[in-house]
C-alpha cells in the first residue's frame, strides 16, 4: 500500500517539475518574442507616425 502512495507521489513530483519547466522556458520565449516586435516597432517609428 504504501510503495504505491510513493509511486503515485513521485509521478506527481515528476509531472509538476515537467510543467514547471516548460512554463518557464515558455514564459522566456515569450518575452524574448515581445522584445523582438517592440524593437521592430521602434526602428520603423518614423514609418508609423501619421
Amino acid at each position: 500500500m504504501m510503495e504505491r502512495i510513493y509511486k503515485t507521489m513521485k509521478s506527481v513530483g515528476v509531472w509538476n517539475l515537467v510543467m514547471g519547466i516548460l512554463l518557464i522556458v515558455s514564459g522566456i520565449v515569450t518575452g524574448v518574442m515581445l522584445i523582438l516586435n517592440g524593437g521592430k516597432l521602434l526602428k520603423k517609428k518614423s514609418d508609423l507616425l501619421f
